[in-house]
């Protein structure tokens, strides 16, 4: 008996979905930093972000019985983060099953499928990492947090200095000092940058600067696949969806992807619509990318040499 599109559906979720998610996470090299990292949620309208934006008032230094001072001050706000909801359609027409008629055509192709559709999550979740708030339906990017006058997670950057990251827009030069200036202002609040994301062009222009000093690789990053550079301790990495002119320095201590757990890359089975010789299934994911401390992260956003 022929595999029906129930037991296509049912070797699509077991076998071929886990694989692709993995390597969703394995192509992008923030996602694969990340990946290890990943909190599921069990869900809420928004996810909700702790903050520690102050300092306790009642601390000093005192003598003998010296009145303390027990005020209790503010020391925590959240910020709030909408979900992203993303989706992948693997559509197979009447045509192709036809041309596709025994059952390991049909599962060789709904495996190429699925893979096509891996491929376009990848790009699509890769882009949203950077997104600067202009895709209102995608998850919010280091454009938005990585910035000193966007309002993010419900805050002000311009109202509240704490909540701004670090950014220099003036540099047009990249060197090793304005690199590493970016590096101080993050160590200077108690960061460390555990990851560099760069255009292809700023990337060569770091390897030049560093060749006559023979930099290699990270060992992890190669073995994941990626070309890296080390500075400062971190990998330094291409990133296709860097945005023009930039680098940015991420310290993932402070940076989260959230997964709602019922929506973690689920996959509705194929159903045929009523107006199309045609079956179809989707995969769904539910995604937050929340900064808890954007001082902790970096970019030089107008190397143009």
């Amino acid at each position: 008996m022929a595999l029906t599109y129930d037991q296509l559906s049912a070797i699509t979720e077991k076998k071929f979905i886990p694989k692709m998610v993995d390597n969703i996470f394995d192509v992008v090299p923030l996602l694969d930093k990340l990946k290890g990292k990943i909190k599921k949620q069990d869900g809420g309208l928004q996810v909700l972000q702790p903050l520690n934006y102050a300092q306790m008032a009642s601390v000093g230094w005192f003598s003998g019985a010296d009145t303390l001072d027990n005020t209790d001050t503010d020391v925590f706000t959240s910020a709030s983060f909408d979900w992203g909801q993303i989706y992948a359609s693997i559509p197979i027409s009447r045509r192709d099953e036809l041309r596709n008629s025994g059952d390991s055509q049909k599962v060789n192709f709904v495996k190429s499928k699925v893979q096509v559709a891996e491929k376009s999550l990848a790009d699509t979740i890769a882009t949203a990492l950077y997104n600067s708030g202009s895709d209102t339906k995608a998850i919010v990017g280091a454009r938005t947090f990585v910035t000193t006058s966007s309002t993010y997670g419900g805050i002000s950057q311009s109202t509240y200095s704490w909540w701004q990251g670090n950014v220099d827009s003036s540099t047009t030069t990249l060197t090793i000092a304005a690199l590493r200036a970016q590096q101080s202002a993050v160590e200077a609040n108690g960061g460390n940058i555990k990851i560099w994301t760069a255009t292809s062009a700023n990337f060569d222009r770091l390897f030049a600067l560093l060749q006559p000093q023979q930099r290699f690789m990270g060992e992890k990053e190669a073995k994941s696949g990626f070309t890296s550079l080390m500075f400062c301790g971190a990998p330094f990495v291409i990133d296709t969806k860097v945005p023009s002119n930039s680098v940015y320095g991420f310290d993932l201590d402070y940076l989260d992807l959230y997964v709602h757990k019922d929506e973690n890359f689920r996959m509705e089975p194929f159903q045929s619509p009523v107006n199309q010789a045609v079956k179809i299934a989707h995969i769904f994911a539910c995604l937050v990318l929340a900064s808890s401390n954007n001082r902790m992260h970096c970019a030089l956003t107008a190397l143009t040499a």
